[in-house]
């Protein structure tokens, strides 16, 4: 194929999976963004992606074929101001991902508040141990693959299917483009505030989703979650399986280790087998077994995708381990919502003896508009002491969380600050886990240093 594609919000994960995909099929790919920087940069300029700072209309000069547009853009913005004066052809990213990859493949789908990219990352490593060779769209960088997203000659594709909008002039769910044949519905939780009024909302969309399931496909969803139940109920014409940890469904796991890190499957058929990897915490087997499902409904035996487990190297960006300095070990983590939070640090206070401690900027727009502001101060119970960030711009405070809560908790308005005061105030054997789905404003290596300034 070719042609020039400009893609608006490019550094995106999505989106920059979106690009990555165009410029394997042989497409010319440039694109604007308010931030170009690693890694999601270092990755498209890699594949011979031209990336532009802001949105000059200049940008879109001379015209490009097709303007693909971020769900970020908002009218008002000068390059979607001057495309739409302009006249130029635009769409969204999932429809673009529809027409030009999707059609004609096995989408595998994995949809759900939590879990995503996890289940999605070890759907596409268990395809590909097989010898399946998918394409995916993944909206993290799975080590065992070192990128986003990649096409395939083959059948099959995994795409992780989040409920968000689509665009500015397409307020349908992303997932809905998708038609998948096989869809995880990991769990259901209110989120996105920014975007849906209430839980019901977001369950209408994921009804939307599942009317698109053709017959002879599969819904793969956690048995007895009531928010999943319903979406089900209001309308379900597809074979479902359901899975449950400590519990009887369709798939289940048994937990061999109190951490997590081993486990024991059994699937519908009555089949078994153990896993042993290197993953904390429930809700990893929970997504494991999702994984699972949705490869036996391709065809990979659950032996051989429990052989593929143990070979899994994990997600960026996931308790992706940062370093240790000190005997302090510092992890990332995208945990942004109060559940995620919650069973990250469950599964770190199960693993080892040692402190855990929590370094926590709530940066979604859920977070900010404080929608989830009550559950902070219980979702962080797990952990010995945690360290709140207040992000700029956020019109709420954190010192009501940091006052109630159960464990010691404080609130830091600078990050260089709060660097070194974790720094300081460490000591070894300690486990530093940072929160956040955004850049925590370098705070990760900024820690590291501090760390290495008290040790020195």
């Amino acid at each position: 194929m070719s042609g020039h594609i400009h893609i608006l919000g490019i550094c995106g994960t999505f989106m920059g999976g979106i690009a990555l995909l165009a410029r394997e099929l042989g497409y010319r790919v440039t694109g604007s963004d308010a931030n170009v920087y690693p890694p999601m940069s270092t990755q498209l300029q890699a594949a011979g992606i031209e990336l532009m700072e802001g949105y000059a209309p200049e940008h879109l000069q001379p015209a490009p074929d097709t303007v693909v547009v971020g769900n970020a853009m908002r009218r008002g913005n000068p390059a979607v101001e001057y495309l739409l004066n302009a006249g130029l052809p635009y769409t969204s990213g999932p429809q673009w991902l529809a027409e030009h990859v999707l059609q004609g493949k096995w989408v595998l789908a994995v949809a759900g508040t939590h879990g995503k990219t996890t289940t999605s990352s070890l759907l596409a490593w268990i395809l590909d141990y097989a010898g399946l060779a998918p394409g995916f769209l993944i909206g993290g960088v799975p080590a065992n693959f070192g990128q986003s997203a990649r096409g395939t000659s083959g059948n099959f594709f995994v795409v992780e299917a989040d409920e968000y909008d689509t665009a500015f002039f397409d307020k349908r769910s992303k997932f809905v483009h998708y038609r998948p044949r096989t869809v995880t519905i990991n769990n259901l939780e209110f989120d996105h505030a920014d975007i849906f009024p209430d839980l019901a909302a977001i369950q209408r969309q994921f009804h939307h989703l599942v009317r698109c399931v053709p017959g002879e496909g599969m819904v793969i969803h956690p048995q007895g979650q009531a928010a999943v139940d319903d979406v089900l109920a209001m309308g379900c014409w597809t074979p479902a399986q359901s899975f449950t940890l400590d519990g009887e469904a369709d798939w289940s796991a048994t937990l061999l280790a109190p951490d997590a890190s081993r486990f024991a499957v059994r699937d519908p058929a009555g089949s078994t087998a153990e896993v042993a990897w290197g993953f904390l915490g429930r809700h990893n087997v929970e997504n494991a077994l999702a994984a699972l499902a949705a490869a036996r409904h391709v065809g990979v035996p659950l032996q051989q995708g429990a052989a593929a487990l143990a070979g899994f190297r994990g997600v960026k960006r996931r308790l992706e381990w940062l370093g240790e300095v000190g005997g302090v070990t510092v992890y990332d983590d995208f945990a942004h919502h109060p559940t995620a939070i919650a069973t990250t640090l469950q599964g770190l206070r199960a693993s080892a003896v040692g402190r855990v401690i929590a370094v926590v900027e709530p940066r979604s727009n859920t977070m900010r508009i404080g929608q989830h502001r009550l559950a902070l101060q219980e979702c962080t119970r797990d952990a010995d002491a945690v360290y709140w960030f207040q992000p700029p711009g956020m019109d709420w405070s954190l010192d009501a969380v940091a006052e109630a809560s159960t464990v010691p908790a404080t609130v830091a308005h600078d990050i260089d600050q709060l660097a070194r005061r974790v720094a300081q105030e460490s000591r070894p054997g300690d486990r530093v886990v940072i929160m956040s789905n955004g850049g925590f404003g370098g705070i990760h290596q900024r820690l590291l240093d501090e760390l290495k300034a008290v040790n020195s």
